[in-house]
């Protein structure tokens, strides 16, 4: 395939994404405004599970290709990536205040998850039936996000009733959210396949796109998303888009990777173990403890977070 061809592949999936995005936040705002349940909320569930549709995929596959580095490093470089690199972009952009009664619990379990995971693969496995505790704490997530979102809509029935819409337009603004999905998920996979090829060309070594390219590529979509928000001023979707797809990158891919290996467990590296789990729980730190003592984001601490999210590149790298 010759470089230009490379390049204008490279281009589309640059543009589906940049599309994809704008779309899908502008469905995911309508279904926040059409059901009264607040934007954190939505961010945290429809959101955050359709933008870690890459993160599973590439775990998945990469388990049942034997290619159990890549997804276990998949995911818990994605979620480093998603709070070192997406969300320090976003405090730094937006230092915003959070809901402390939608905040807290899910930000406690994405501790929990990172703090369980680190425990778990202290001894270079994580077994299917330990890993279900993490499968534990996903329930609760969920359970909590439902009795969120039902007591938002419970509240919303006794305020004025909102602008009604018709069956046309919910079907229009449903419709730009799932094919804002679709595109920002294909032009994931065209930016990562045709990004890597274009750097093998241009003589890149495979080693430095593999750290990169892969765990920031399949966290393209949170960022994307996160840079839609940014513009649109939407702080509250992009961060309750990153808590749960976090959520969900700790506690349900690796269980489910670990389910569908051949040994019904995942053997996980040294490395894993010994640097990039620690570091992925110190980020997840970093991340929360602010707002959970002190009830927002910080400029300082997103500026903190995207110089650690460097430094941690620069050690892998050299």
């Amino acid at each position: 395939m010759s470089i230009w061809i490379t390049v204008l592949l490279f281009l589309v999936g640059l543009a589906l994404i940049v599309k994809g995005g704008d779309w899908f936040l502008d469905g995911a705002v309508w279904i926040a405004e059409a059901t009264g349940v607040p934007r954190f909320i939505i961010g945290a569930t429809i959101v955050s599970l359709a933008t870690t549709l890459p993160e599973l995929t590439v775990s998945v596959t990469g388990v049942l290709q034997g290619e159990v580095d890549l997804a276990v490093g998949n995911a818990v470089g994605s979620v480093t990536a998603n709070l070192g690199l997406i969300l320090g972009i976003s405090i730094v952009c937006i230092p915003s205040a959070v809901n402390r009664k939608q905040f807290d619990l899910k930000a406690l379990l994405m501790v929990t998850g990172a703090l369980l995971l680190l425990l778990l693969c202290r001894n270079g496995v994580l077994p299917v039936l330990p890993g279900l505790l993490l499968f534990v704490v996903f329930a609760v997530y969920l359970a909590n996000n439902v009795a969120d979102a039902r007591s938002s809509m419970a509240e919303g029935r006794d305020k004025p009733k909102r602008r009604t819409t018709s069956h046309r337009q919910m079907f229009m603004k449903l419709g730009l959210f799932v094919a804002g999905i679709a595109a920002i998920v294909t032009g994931s996979r065209l930016l990562i396949d045709y990004g890597s090829e274009l750097a093998l060309l241009l003589g890149v070594p495979s080693s430095i796109i593999g750290v990169t390219m892969v765990a920031i590529g399949t966290s393209l979509p949170e960022l994307v998303t996160t840079l839609t928000a940014i513009a649109k001023k939407e702080a509250s979707m992009s961060v309750g888009n990153i808590i749960g797809a976090n959520v969900i990158d700790l506690t349900l891919i690796l269980p489910v990777c670990s389910a569908a290996s051949p040994g019904r467990q995942l053997v996980i590296s040294s490395q894993t173990t010994a640097l990039d789990l620690p570091v992925c729980l110190g980020f997840c730190c970093l991340a929360v403890l602010p707002p959970l003592l002190r009830g927002k984001f910080y400029r300082w601490q997103g500026a903190l977070m995207l110089a650690g999210y460097a430094a941690y590149m620069a050690v892998l790298v050299s």
